[in-house]
């Protein structure tokens, strides 16, 4: 069986977090590019892609708290807003996937997606493995989703690779955000900051202690969540590796892809 590996592009590279609605498009581009490499090197590789929502969905999330439900007229309008949002991003990010010849296909979260307190209990797994099985790239993103206990949420893209992971079992993910892996102080502020080469059981609560919030809007919890989400996913998974690597060095992404000796250590978690 071919190598399947998750990759996802931040929110915090593909768009400007601080402004809204502004996308990276030159360096979506970039990205949809390596991958399209990426592919063309290894005919046999098989991706998921997911994308966060950046200065799109997380903004409008953020004016409607529709992460932490939603209830009466406005918080409806607005859970159907941040929808309209998040696939305006969405739109844009497949687009460049297809112009750099990447058979992509969105598929919409929410279309399928069901959450009970915030919580993804269940999303339509079929159209993921018959994209899979004609090599097609499934691209999945930060979207709305029903909630059983209060309305509706919002769930991210950690979560939706979680849940994929769980009855697809990806030998690899690889999330790409704006900063190399997870360091620890702040390498935005700190530019001698270096990343930690590896997050695993031995050393997590030291590092749990040091994480914080992440730049700009982000209503999923910034890193700290992030890192947390896939530290859970780690340890119900031993042996699946997952890489936190920055996406703004040109080829960074490609050369994780292909395991490259020039690839960026950023940060692997593993249990």
């Amino acid at each position: 069986m071919s190598e399947l590996v998750f990759v996802k592009l931040g929110g915090s590279v593909i768009t400007d977090k601080t402004l809204l609605e502004a996308a990276r498009p030159a360096v979506i581009s970039r990205l949809a590019r390596e991958v399209a490499f990426a592919r063309a090197e290894r005919p046999a590789f098989r991706l998921i892609l997911g994308h966060g929502s950046g200065s799109f969905g997380h903004t409008a999330a953020r004016r409607y708290g529709t992460r932490e439900g939603v209830h009466g007229v406005d918080a409806w309008r607005g859970f159907a807003e941040v929808a309209t949002v998040a696939a305006r991003l969405d739109r844009i990010v497949v687009d460049a996937l297809q112009e750099a010849g990447v058979p992509a296909w969105s598929l919409q979260p929410s279309a399928s997606a069901y959450c009970d307190g915030g919580e993804l209990v269940s999303m339509e797994l079929a159209p993921v493995i018959h994209a899979l099985e004609h090599g097609l790239v499934p691209v999945v993103y930060g979207d709305v989703a029903l909630d059983r206990s209060q309305g509706g949420t919002i769930i991210s893209t950690e979560q939706i690779f979680a849940y994929l992971a769980g009855h697809l079992h990806p030998d690899r993910m690889i999330l790409v955000g704006v900063v190399d892996g997870v360091f620890e102080s702040d390498p935005l502020r700190e530019p001698a900051a270096r990343p930690m080469p590896e997050i695993t059981a031995a050393n997590w609560a030291s590092v749990r202690a040091l994480l914080g919030g992440s730049h700009g809007v982000d209503v999923t919890g910034g890193m700290l969540a992030k890192v947390e989400a896939m530290v859970e996913l780690a340890r119900r998974m031993p042996g699946l590796e997952i890489q936190l690597i920055s996406g703004e060095p040109p080829g960074a992404l490609q050369a994780a892809l292909l395991k490259s000796s020039s690839a960026s250590a950023g940060t692997t978690i593993h249990w």
